[in-house]
């Protein structure tokens, strides 16, 4: 009965690591129900605000902040890669990594170079692997990112926007659809999008604010806060997509470990069966011999 013994170790390791991923599984959804109320406490600030610096990009002050003069020939663009520090989440630290690297190609191919600040371990270790310029990095964020630690990384990408050194900043992170539907999202930061269509006409003819005390510490305050309102809003985007992406890859191997011992129960009933029928075939043929 070696091959009975040998089923039964494998039956006991499966079970043991159907022990270790239900346990993820329960802890990936009690930290998804938290990431998920606190990235729709953020989103109505974040789509205000991006409501509000988009209507500032068609203001007409004395003073024209630079986020939002828009620049032509782009040499070098900057670019904000949201990932998680851990994996076991499926695709979702992959899906917008080829996400990223197809549109890095895509400048590539322009002439276009590309300077990298990167959140979380699977993206740092991948931007470094394949040779991108990152300037700035970023992990260990936890499951309750703080705004404060942000700030670091994210103003070196303003700095070099200000002072010309990049033309554009993007922003790729996955957004939060539902439980099972994470989708990756390329979002162009600097300068600010344009508006469409009806809006961008009403904008262009009718639209200005009234600035107190002066515009160039409001619009300064506003269009920074902008960016940082929106990539934390990713950061906290991306927490709630990896706790969801965790918790159906843990069902998902949950599943599969219960069909695994299923099928290696019945192959070690079937090797013990056989083993019973060799042994009294055996004590048969050996009373028939007497």
């Amino acid at each position: 009965m070696a091959a009975g013994k040998e089923i039964r170790t494998k039956i006991k390791s499966v079970e043991n690591t159907r022990k270790i991923t239900k346990a993820m599984e329960m802890v990936a959804a009690s930290k998804m129900r938290k990431a998920q109320e606190r990235m729709k406490q953020a989103r109505p600030y974040a789509e205000k605000i991006a409501h509000v610096a988009v209507h500032m990009a068609y203001a007409h002050p004395e003073y024209k902040h630079p986020f939002t003069l828009r620049r032509e020939n782009h040499k070098r663009v900057g670019l904000i890669i949201v990932t998680s520090d851990k994996g076991l989440c499926g695709g979702l630290n992959t899906n917008v990594l080829r996400l990223v690297v197809n549109h890095m190609k895509s400048w590539d191919g322009q002439g276009i170079q590309v300077d990298v600040t990167a959140f979380g371990n699977k993206g740092i270790g991948f931007m470094q692997r394949s040779g991108a310029g990152v300037v700035s990095q970023i992990n260990a964020l936890g499951d309750s990112p703080h705004i404060e630690k942000l700030i670091g990384p994210v103003k070196v990408m303003l700095d070099a926007y200000v002072e010309g050194r990049i033309d554009a900043l993007y922003l790729a992170y996955n957004q939060f659809v539902n439980t099972m539907k994470q989708e990756p999202q390329l979002r162009q930061l600097l300068p600010l999008e344009q508006a469409a269509g009806d809006e961008a006409e009403r904008l262009q003819h009718h639209w200005d604010y009234i600035y107190e005390p002066d515009a160039k510490p409001v619009v300064d305050g506003l269009l920074t806060r902008y960016v940082e309102s929106l990539i934390y809003q990713a950061v906290v985007e991306n927490v709630a997509c990896e706790q969801s992406a965790r918790m159906v890859a843990m069902k998902n191997a949950t599943d599969n470990a219960k069909q695994l011992v299923a099928d290696l129960s019945l192959e070690y009933n079937k090797a013990r069966q056989a083993g019973i029928t060799q042994e009294i075939l055996e004590i048969a043929a050996a009373s028939a011999a007497n």
